[in-house]
């Protein structure tokens, strides 16, 4: 693990795999909310797929996540500012050109990454869908903010009715996230329109079909100047573990 300070003071961790190798750039991925670089990307065998294939992978955990800073103040969150860390740990690593790949949370921050940056090469988005397009975001309806912000932060996990605020409160838990801190970023969630005319490169979506998260991604795809989609068996948090997404995220890269 390494660590670096972004724009704002704020200290980030992020891991490094493989070697460079031929013309093919860096790998750099964006894990989603609640999660981290290792639990997204590395345990589910996104990683060792990549490096396999011979790329260079790097990985962030975002603020608020895994082992970097964790805030309190929703002021310190939101995707667009996550956006700015990768755009901060890619001057470090001086990257003249790299592949993005982001899930859900982190599909938003790839997407913002992106339209704002030239260096990206290829795009991969996951855990998103046609909610991009009309919200500017996470599905607001699939996954009301009030009641994942109270699920998180409350003492009494029986409180919590919706049983997908508690599968994110059971998976924060199992985590060991600080559960103050993903009620930050919930808080302060992108949800103005995002740019997608600007994202010119090629680019992946994909979805798994049980996803309620990612609903209609080909919504999404038709959104992107030059993107085309992948329905995989899964949902939210399962898809990843498809031995089916790290080989098409691959093969797109390749």
């Amino acid at each position: 693990m390494h660590t670096f300070t972004s724009y704002d003071g704020t200290t980030l961790a992020y891991y490094t795999w493989g070697e460079t190798t031929g013309d093919l750039p860096t790998v750099v991925l964006h894990h989603g909310f609640s999660s981290s670089a290792l639990g997204n990307w590395h345990l589910p065998g996104v990683v060792d797929a990549l490096v396999a294939a011979g790329r260079h992978v790097v990985a962030i955990d975002a603020r608020g996540h895994g082992a970097s800073e964790k805030h309190t103040d929703p002021d310190r969150y939101g995707e667009d500012k996550m956006a700015r860390d990768l755009g901060v740990l890619v001057d470090l690593l001086g990257l003249a050109r790299y592949d993005l790949a982001g899930y859900s949370m982190g599909g938003i921050v790839a997407l913002l990454a992106t339209a704002g940056d030239h260096r990206v090469r290829r795009l991969v988005t996951g855990g998103i869908g046609a909610s991009v397009v009309e919200q500017g975001g996470l599905d607001r309806a699939a996954l009301p903010g009030r009641e994942l912000i109270d699920g998180l932060l409350t003492d009494d996990p029986a409180t919590i009715t919706d049983e997908r605020v508690m599968g994110f409160r059971m998976f924060a838990e199992a985590t060991g996230a600080d559960r103050r801190a993903l009620a930050a970023q919930a808080q302060a969630s992108h949800r103005t329109p995002i740019p997608l005319d600007r994202i010119t490169v090629p680019a992946l979506v994909l979805a798994g079909t049980d996803d309620w998260l990612a609903r209609r991604p080909e919504v999404l795809a038709a959104g992107l100047p030059d993107a085309r989609w992948k329905v995989l068996a899964g949902d939210h948090l399962t898809v990843v573990r498809n031995p089916e997404f790290a080989a098409a995220l691959t093969a797109f890269l390749a």
